[in-house]
């Protein structure tokens, strides 16, 4: 098959246009909801780049219009009202993970004949990173104090909406379990020592210590 050559122009005027729209449409959908895009049609597209050589840019594109989007998204979390802060965070992490199975899958030959080989990275992984670096990394001394107090109120936020944001911040960056182990390790199997009965208080007591702590450091409750 003879393929038509694609200049930078026609990549920039009609190829990147179809996939920003088409990704605009994926980043900002409802779970659950239909998209009218052929994803045959963005899966040839994205082909027809990778193989005219225009993955460079096409990587570079897609990833300054995640941040973009991120950026959006951080900035109205911060604007949220303490009482929403939780129930916003869990959608907007669902809705970009949500977003990224639809995505990623859209990118596969870049990600195999340029992420994967040039890079030695992987997409998912870096679309991830994108939204812990713009979004977690943010909120996290905010919606920590949150989420400690949440758990000591019955019935302020729903089980599943906890158990998707504490299994979600594992995810992106293990290592925040240190903020607060007794609140991860009710969701994540295997992340404490055996708790010897003797030691729960000192449990507790260290969450109200952190509560403190993070309070003194200016996170209002």
């Amino acid at each position: 098959i003879v393929m038509n050559v694609i200049t930078i122009e026609d990549y920039k005027s009609t190829y990147w246009p179809k996939l920003d729209s088409a990704i605009d449409q994926l980043l900002t959908q409802s779970p659950g909801d239909y998209i009218p895009i052929s994803y045959e049609q963005i899966y040839s597209c994205v082909y027809k780049c990778v193989c005219q050589q225009h993955s460079e840019q096409m990587y570079s594109d897609l990833i300054k219009k995640i941040t973009n989007h991120l950026e959006r998204v951080s900035k109205e979390l911060q604007a949220s009202p303490p009482d929403l802060y939780i129930e916003r965070f869990n959608v907007a992490l669902g809705q970009y993970m949500g977003a990224l199975q639809s995505i990623v899958p859209l990118f596969i030959y870049m990600n195999k004949f340029y992420i994967e080989t040039k890079l030695n990275r992987d997409l998912k992984d870096d679309l991830i990173k994108l939204f812990t670096e713009h979004v977690a990394e943010k909120h996290i001394y905010n919606l920590m104090p949150l989420l400690l107090e949440a758990q000591s109120t019955p019935f302020q936020i729903t089980p599943s909406t906890m158990a998707n944001i504490v299994k979600g911040l594992y995810t992106l960056r293990p290592e925040w379990v240190q903020m607060a182990p007794a609140l991860f390790s009710k969701f994540i199997p295997n992340i404490l020592p055996p708790a010897v009965e003797s030691e729960l208080q000192e449990y507790a007591a260290q969450d109200q210590k952190l509560q403190r702590e993070l309070m003194q450091n200016g996170f209002t409750r």
